[in-house]
């Protein structure tokens, strides 16, 4: 796989967040497929733990500006960057003060709970990915999700977006991990979530806000799956292997480069 574009979009990068299975893959695998020599973006959230003076994270000000409405209510887009200069890759931070910036950690607060806007903040960085890829006029080829806070990315992607001519061509690819929560997100994500282009139809698939719920949604509006940890929900499992959706097996980090790259070219070579 050459000279292809593919969008990164995690909700854990280190060095920026702790080491874990899945922020060591948001590290180290866009890097393999830029040296492949594609074309690559990276996005996350800017949650409040990450350091930004130890990361040298800045403000793109050509970036940042926009309002997105939730819930009837302007919220400021604000994009920073930062880059990880031995391995000359660039990551994109959607921030903004009330979802991200000004709370000092990522779905859990420090005494455990979890966070209740968690429903604003998966939708507020799903958005906000989409209307700065517009901004950067980059049409990726590949979109690839990574944990359960990208997990609305493919719904707008192929739903409200399904016109735009930098996304309509774009192939979704869902990663799932064991970063599964008990918790459910408050009522009225489904509602919260409509734009143009999403249809009540759509929206059921949303009225449930729970992990199992919101990745089978993911696996749907998916073009296709990664199963990214040796172990996953076992009713999200089921219903991916009865979605007939093309899907990758577990990888272990020795050789998941080169099977992410193959199931990424099946896709673009069709």
């Amino acid at each position: 796989m050459e000279n292809r574009r593919v969008l990164f979009v995690h909700q854990e990068i280190t060095p920026y967040l702790p080491e874990t299975q899945m922020s060591l893959v948001g590290r180290y695998l866009p890097q393999a497929i830029q040296e492949k020599g594609n074309e690559i973006r990276i996005f996350m959230p800017k949650f409040g733990v990450i350091n930004e003076r130890r990361n040298q994270l800045h403000e793109v000000i050509r970036l940042s500006g926009m309002n997105l409405i939730i819930n009837n209510t302007d919220h400021p887009l604000i994009i920073k960057v930062a880059s990880i200069q031995k391995a000359r890759i660039q990551t994109y931070f959607i921030d903004n003060e009330d979802y991200f910036s000004n709370k000092k950690y990522m779905a859990f607060d420090a005494d455990g709970k979890f966070c209740k806007e968690n429903d604003d903040r998966i939708i507020f960085f799903a958005r906000g990915v989409a209307e700065t890829v517009r901004k950067l006029n980059w049409s990726p080829d590949i979109i690839h999700c990574h944990g359960w806070m990208s997990c609305l990315m493919p719904t707008y992607i192929k739903r409200a977006y399904k016109d735009n001519p930098l996304f309509n061509e774009s192939k979704v690819i869902y990663s799932i991990y064991d970063d599964e929560f008990s918790e459910t997100l408050r009522a009225g994500l489904d509602k919260k979530m409509k734009v143009q282009g999403i249809t009540a139809k759509d929206m059921k698939s949303f009225k449930e806000g729970d992990y199992v719920n919101l990745t089978k949604a993911a696996i749907d509006y998916s073009d296709g799956v990664v199963i990214g940890s040796e172990k996953i929900n076992a009713e999200v499992e089921e219903h991916l292997r009865a979605s007939g959706k093309p899907f990758l097996e577990y990888h272990s980090p020795d050789d998941y480069v080169d099977a992410y790259e193959k199931f990424y070219d099946g896709f673009l070579n069709k």
